[in-house]
């Protein structure tokens, strides 16, 4: 028998998906169970929303101390599962209620097919008040050579310690009748239990069933040379009465261990972590902690040049911990329209900026309550230098904020920073709304509208006037467009071509974009019916829509504008940019068959912390 055996980790093993299907279940389980939940909650919560989740205000999990500062990301469900649940079902009109509950069935059983656990049964009897999941390090072994391998941790809260230690002794019973090897180790006091695939051809720790419920184990020698073991696939530890812990590798569950013995190697007790959690002033029931640089290079993208450095293990000094710099959190609780978060990312510079709006533009008069996707806020150019200075860390949400304008810059042929951004300093919306056909090539191209208040300064009137001169620098030619009553400026792009070499030339026009001087604003399309849509949009605009109303209702005022995603109008047009996307709404498919939007917004930064909220909003049938 093995004791406390860890293997070097083979490159062969860096991505097993068995590996991670309970931590799949568990992290899955926590996001849908509290969006699911806050589909149904209009009746219930808006009767009486703190009633439901009296206790779990300002709440830091407990958990924290066993994950070590230099974690990429954690995330908590500050309660029972059940209670979301049963707040779900209670909410749901009686006619639903048995979809509801099917709906959830079918999420736990899907992900715990593969790892014979039945969730009445095994783990109901004995959840506790909170479930965190974390990860840990970048590489278990900080080895260049077999690439990188996650450290995986999970940390469930018991309220029935006897029962959580007959769940694992259950649990590793079915494993070890299943094949697997069973190492023991005591660590510090606490009793480690890891499985690793069979290995052929060594002294292996086979376990085989009796008459009884125990099982017993037989040491089965081989006469062929001792080769280095598996990498174990999953290990646990029972720490104290309060938690039950699993982890992809008894070196995470180790390193844990340490640091509740240590506790200023936890996370619990980095700087940054406590100060963004007492920046979270609202009631919460689910907790997130990203380190922003970590958790870029975890996802396989470029990150500072400070995170090209070698990763230590759980003995890293504090000044191994996040920075101001890199530390966010999310603190998420139900309302009456869906999940709302509140968020806080944490700066070392100190400025204090203000909220700039109290309501949401007049431009978004402009914008159809069609749009799939829509920013609206104050002084563009101000606010875009800030957001990419901020993301040029991080290439990926870079790459996905600078996407959509590049698109635009290719339709238009503008420089949209010098050409538009730079004379925005007044309110502005833009928006995507969905296209009337498909492209020539079979994709999906939307359309595009811009609304800007038009400036005062004389200069920035000029650089407008100007759109027009670019416009015929490039070859289109611009021209009055009646649409309706109104005359527009069209700028297109004229062809003669014929079908019959004998038949006389036919003029085509194709419209490269539309421009509209409209009371105190400047509208851009990227269409003629964009355009139309825009000019029509008074009486249905998307600030009249309830799902915008709820959300401007419930995030804070004053703040500096909105954020909004429809789903169901922007679905086709993201699932084409990003593929990855079908995967996940696969995965989580009851919540994006219930998924109605997404709306974010800024509240400012003041010393030091800059301040956000979410809401998604959940359609509760």
């Amino acid at each position: 028998m093995r004791l406390g055996y860890c293997a070097p980790l083979p490159a062969s093993d860096l991505n097993p998906m068995k590996l991670r299907s309970l931590f799949l279940f568990l992290s899955v389980v926590v996001l849908v169970l509290l969006l699911l939940s806050a589909g149904g909650f209009y009746w219930l919560v808006a009767r009486s929303p703190m009633r439901l989740l009296s206790g779990e205000q300002n709440t830091t999990p407990a958990a924290a101390l066993f994950v070590p500062k230099q974690a990429p990301v954690m995330a908590s469900l500050l309660l029972n599962p059940d209670r979301l649940e049963a707040f779900q079902l209670v909410a749901t009109p009686p006619a639903k209620r048995r979809q509801a509950r099917e709906e959830l069935d079918q999420v736990k059983q899907s992900l715990l097919a593969k790892t014979g656990l039945n969730y009445k049964r095994d783990l109901q009897p004995w959840l506790g008040q909170e479930i965190t999941l974390a990860v840990t390090t970048l590489d278990l072994d900080h080895d260049a050579a077999n690439g990188e391998q996650p450290g995986y941790l999970a940390a469930i809260a018991t309220q029935d310690p006897q029962r959580s230690r007959e769940f694992l002794e259950l649990f590793w019973q079915k494993r070890a009748l299943a094949g697997s090897d069973l190492v023991f180790e005591q660590y510090n006091g606490v009793k480690i239990i890891a499985a690793q695939r069979p290995a052929p051809d060594l002294d292996r720790v086979v376990a085989t069933r009796s008459k009884t419920p125990n099982y017993r184990l037989q040491l089965q020698p081989s006469k062929a040379p001792i080769a280095p073991a598996p990498i174990p696939s999953l290990a646990s530890a029972a720490v104290g009465d309060r938690f039950i812990l699993f982890a992809n590798h008894p070196k995470v569950l180790r390193e844990a261990i340490n640091n509740v013995q240590a506790p200023d190697l936890s996370l619990e007790q980095s700087k940054g972590f406590t100060q963004a959690i007492e920046t979270l002033t609202q009631p919460h029931i689910g907790l997130t902690f990203i380190n922003l640089p970590r958790l870029t290079q975890l996802l396989g993208r470029d990150a500072t040049a400070k995170l090209a450095q070698p990763e230590t293990d759980s003995t890293t000094t504090a000044l191994d911990e996040p920075t101001m710099l890199q530390t966010f959190v999310a603190g998420f609780t139900l309302n009456q329209h869906g999940l709302l978060a509140e968020t806080a990312l944490l700066s070392s510079d100190g400025v204090t900026t203000l909220p700039a709006l109290s309501q949401p533009v007049g431009a978004l008069q402009y914008v159809p309550g069609n749009s799939s996707l829509s920013a609206s806020g104050k002084d563009l150019d101000r606010l875009w230098t800030q957001l990419t200075n901020g993301l040029a860390p991080y290439k990926t949400a870079s790459q996905l904020i600078q996407q959509p304008l590049r698109d635009l810059q290719t339709r238009w042929q503008l420089d949209l920073l010098t050409d538009i951004f730079s004379w925005v300093n007044g309110e502005y919306a833009l928006a995507m709304v969905p296209p009337d056909s498909l492209a020539a090539d079979g994709t999906l191209q939307p359309d595009w509208i811009f609304a800007a208040q038009r400036p005062q300064a004389e200069a920035d009137r000029h650089a407008i006037a100007h759109l027009d001169e670019l416009a015929k620098q490039q070859g289109l030619t611009v021209g009055p467009l009646t649409i309706g009553e109104r005359t527009v400026s069209a700028w297109t792009r004229l062809t003669a071509t014929a079908q019959v070499a004998s038949q006389p030339l036919n003029l085509q026009a194709e419209v490269r974009g539309v421009h509209a001087s409209i009371g105190d604003y400047e509208l851009f399309t990227t269409s003629v019916a964009a355009m139309d849509s825009a000019l029509k949009a008074a009486d249905s605009a998307l600030s009249k829509r309830e799902a915008f109303q709820h959300a401007t209702t419930s995030l804070l005022q004053p703040n500096n504008g909105y954020l909004y995603l429809d789903w169901n109008a922007s679905q086709p047009i993201l699932e084409q940019q990003f593929p990855v996307l079908k995967v996940i709404e696969l995965a989580a498919k009851p919540l994006f068959n219930h998924l109605r939007s997404l709306t974010i917004s800024s509240y400012g930064s003041q010393a030091g912390v800059q301040r956000g909220g979410a809401l998604i909003q959940l359609a509760p049938d």
